[in-house]
């Protein structure tokens, strides 16, 4: 075939063409809009907090909590009383605990976790166990009184100028002390001191820790931080009944106690990158990475009000929630309006009329499957559940 260009009439012929495919590779890509529903900045969908204490809220005070990320610093130390001498090695009593450690550091993707050194020696404190006031409604002042005499007792055998805060641990005899609450300073106040270095943060743990194990370290220690309580102050019926076995602030003993992905975000231990935003209308197609593990996308949220939104997140039974009663995509809602212990968040219940697998509670089974879908109409949210694999789901989110 020659090379040469065709005779006159058919090349005048050929120019209209060729000016219309030039025209149409030179023309410009349309906008990124027009491919794809824009969505919103995560920060759009992080809520303030407004108690004035833990909440749901962004933006801790960190004049009041401490930081979550990295090791914290802790001392442990063990105590007894007059009325009930310990019989037992501080050892025994640290391995109810001191494995919560762990615990904390893989439930925080390696971010945060208690780096404790034990001083296994037993301090006698200096008033009977039963002079402390341990019960539900324990005042700061007395709670206060109880860390100072723990730490001026074993003051001359630990130096806490190189700790971030303190586990104080009680002999197994001592049954009047019988919780575990958490200790934070009272910005203004002198609180406690030892070593030239004010003790901001304390745990003293109870006889509860035979109950719990260790992952009562998670839950103390994570109030540190700011998070608060999920159960219900006023038990009624059922104490659990805002978040079931779903989150270590909730039931500590429960079946799937993974932090929720809403609190991974809030302490810093899931990024930005890693959450997806609808603040304003329209809908949003999710691959969620179960919250079990570290990488991928790890919510949705839709946002519905100044102190309100609903999140979706994958479940799975592996890592800390290996005994997990029901997989799926889990719906809860989050007012940072909320008190700590009064339901500042609550999970919606895929199947409130089914009774719950053998050994699990109500609300174990609370995670939406592939064709099912959460609504709520007055606030224009839709959840669809789009397609389920072992690592996580596929969901739709809508917001009117």
């Amino acid at each position: 075939m020659s090379g040469k260009p065709p005779p006159g009439p058919a090349r005048s012929a050929l120019l209209p063409a060729m000016v219309a495919v030039l025209l149409l590779l030179c023309a410009p890509a349309p906008p990124a809009s027009a491919a794809a529903p824009t969505r919103d900045r995560p920060s759009a969908c992080a809520l303030p907090g407004t108690t004035g204490w833990t909440d749901e809220g962004h933006g801790t005070d960190h004049s009041v909590f401490q930081r979550s990320s990295g090791p914290v610093r802790v001392a442990m130390i063990f105590v007894d009383f007059p009325d009930a001498p310990a019989t037992e090695s501080p050892a025994e009593v640290a391995a109810g605990v001191t494995p919560g450690a762990g615990w904390m550091r893989r439930a925080s993707y390696g971010k945060a976790w208690p780096d404790i050194t034990e001083h296994r020696r037993w301090v006698r404190m200096p008033h009977a166990s039963t002079d402390y006031g341990f019960a539900r409604g324990l005042s700061h002042e007395t709670h206060e009184a109880y860390v100072k005499d723990a730490v001026t007792a074993a003051d001359p055998h630990v130096d806490f100028s190189r700790y971030d805060m303190v586990y104080v641990v009680p002999t197994r005899n001592a049954s009047a002390i019988s919780f575990s609450p958490t200790y934070i300073h009272e910005p203004g106040t002198r609180g406690v001191v030892a070593d030239g270095h004010r003790l901001k943060w304390a745990v003293t743990f109870g006889q509860d820790v035979r109950r719990w194990g260790p992952r009562i370290v998670g839950h103390e220690t994570a109030h540190t931080f700011g998070l608060p309580d999920l159960y219900a102050f006023d038990a009624a019926d059922d104490a659990h009944r805002f978040v079931g076995g779903w989150d270590v602030m909730g039931l500590i003993g429960g079946a799937a106690p993974q932090y929720f992905a809403w609190h991974a975000w809030k302490l810093g231990w899931t990024e930005d990158r890693q959450v997806v935003c609808r603040a304003t209308g329209g809908a949003d197609t999710v691959r969620l990475t179960a919250v079990e593990h570290g990488g991928g996308t790890k919510m949705a949220v839709v946002r519905t009000g100044p102190t309100t939104a609903y999140v979706v997140e994958s479940r799975r039974a592996a890592g800390t929630d290996a005994r997990a009663c029901a997989t799926g995509a889990l719906v809860y809602k989050v007012d940072s309006s909320v008190p700590t212990g009064k339901g500042p968040i609550r999970v919606m219940d895929a199947r409130p009329a089914t009774t719950p697998p053998t050994g699990c509670r109500p609300l174990d089974d609370a995670p939406y499957r592939p064709g099912e879908s959460f609504t709520d109409p007055a606030a224009g949210v839709r959840v669809d559940v789009l397609r389920s694999g072992p690592d996580g789901d596929t969901v739709r989110v809508t917001k009117r």
